[in-house]
């Protein structure tokens, strides 16, 4: 590896020291819950309409998922329930960066979704009616064609689809720089303070209890991503989610083998900013059996037997710690989120060498590029793997966003937009009726991948 090559470019994210605030405001018009992309772009939006936004994460601005993905911005294969909030946040990626006045390494590069054989091809094909619904640039590939937009391959692919308008953005960035943004317009973003609990008066939401004090508010954003079921769960509100761990590395820089961002068996690649690649690997997927699992088996068993094949199940130690750990706690003491701050689960050695494998295969060159930096995150999905984006029945004023699936970053600003005028009650044609959590419990009909 050169000398000039950082090994912790993403993990840097995670790895710096907390910084506590030194003081807490006493009232805001909204509190969130969760400095992930969602939770921050939120803030960002609120703010700009001139809110008092105050934003409460337990450790760091994209500690977990938010800046640990892939750093894909897609629209292709995308479920058709998403991609209306996902169109938005394309057009919001394309201008962010000049908006905020900060780098966010996002590129329009293009998405290859590439087969080996008439049966992947087809599969990929049958989305394009979809693609042509929204009004997407999707279009298909030949082999020759792929050879075009994925250089160096030591095979060729039978073809592909290709979406030329979507785009890439390093995680690493983004969450973080959204959050300045946010704070450049009024929100209040803290840091190492982690929202205990709610109150409520007459039944509605009234104040987030923090571990430095109590924000009076009217109204809650719960963005917490792992943490939500966990979260909601204290105040009697049950949210079906479950966490999926998965290993990502980088290389470092060098050979130009595509532009955007490629899938292609169980593999996806992504070009950095750096001029290096992203890279995982889906068969890599593991998920470690709680009593979380056993209390939603039912409503995720679709979903477990479509990832069969690619979700590796265990059972250990998460199982005895979340069999120990407090449903509820004292608001006056500390609570779960003060005593694991920041979700850093080991890298899957195997999924690592599997990437290393796969990258060898597919691109004999990339042989003298090194894996300089391998980390892992928690997904958190849900039954149907979209998000959960609503009001709560239960107590009004407490909103949540959560379930995004491993396709939240890319739609993270557009679901950031269709939050804040859910919560404001300002108009901006995004329909968030499907992503109700009442589906899971009003007998609507579970689907996993919706078409138009």
């Amino acid at each position: 590896m050169s000398e000039d090559v950082v090994s912790d470019t993403v993990a840097g994210t995670w790895t710096k020291p907390f910084e506590p605030p030194k003081e807490i405001p006493t009232h805001a018009d909204v509190a969130i819950i969760g400095g992930g992309i969602v939770g921050v772009s939120t803030a960002w939006f609120l703010a700009k309409q001139g809110l008092d936004v105050v934003l409460c994460e337990k450790g760091h601005i994209a500690g977990e998922q938010s800046g640990r993905n892939w750093g894909w911005v897609r629209q292709q294969m995308r479920d058709a329930r998403e991609l209306p909030m996902m169109i938005v946040s394309i057009k919001i990626w394309k201008t962010l960066s000049e908006e905020i006045g900060e780098d966010v390494g996002f590129t329009q590069g293009g998405c290859v979704y590439a087969a080996r054989n008439d049966k992947e091809l087809e599969e990929y094909e049958a989305w394009l009616p979809t693609a042509k619904a929204y009004g997407l640039d999707t279009r298909s590939l030949s082999s020759e064609e792929v050879a075009q937009h994925i250089r160096g391959a030591s095979f060729k692919w039978k073809g592909a689809i290709y979406t030329p308008s979507d785009g890439r953005a390093e995680p690493h960035l983004a969450a973080p720089a959204i959050a300045r943004a946010a704070e450049q317009e009024g929100a209040k973003i803290l840091t190492s303070c982690a929202v205990r609990g709610i109150e409520t008066e007459a039944g509605r939401a009234s104040a987030v209890v923090t571990e430095h004090g109590t924000i009076k508010t009217a109204k809650i954003l719960c963005a917490g991503g792992a943490w939500t079921s966990m979260f909601c769960r204290s105040i009697d509100i049950k949210v079906p989610q479950l966490k999926v761990k998965c290993t990502v590395s980088r290389t470092e820089p060098g050979h130009d083998i595509m532009d955007g961002e490629l899938w292609e068996d169980e593999t996806g690649i992504r070009r950095r900013q750096d001029g290096g690649y992203t890279i995982s690997n889906e068969g890599f997927l593991e998920h470690s059996i709680t009593p979380t699992t056993f209390r939603h088996s039912m409503a995720f068993l679709p979903a477990l037997k479509s990832e069969f094949g690619s979700l590796s199940l265990s059972i250990g130690r998460d199982f005895f710690h979340e069999l120990s750990s407090p449903k509820k706690w004292n608001l006056d003491r500390p609570s779960p989120f003060e005593e694991t701050r920041v979700l850093n689960p080991d890298p899957n050695p195997r999924a690592v060498a599997k990437m290393r494998r796969n990258l060898d295969e597919i691109f004999p060159a990339m042989r003298d590029r090194e894996l300089v930096e391998s980390w892992a995150g928690m997904i958190e999905t849900t039954p149907d793997v979209i998000p959960i984006i609503e009001e709560t029945k239960q107590i009004p004023g407490f909103y949540i966003a959560t379930g995004f699936s491993g396709h939240g970053f890319g739609i993270g600003p557009g679901a950031g937009l269709a939050i804040a005028g859910m919560i404001t009650g300002k108009e901006t044609g995004i329909d968030l009726s499907e992503f109700r959590l009442g589906r899971f419990y009003d007998g609507t009909k579970i689907e996993l991948y919706k078409k138009v």
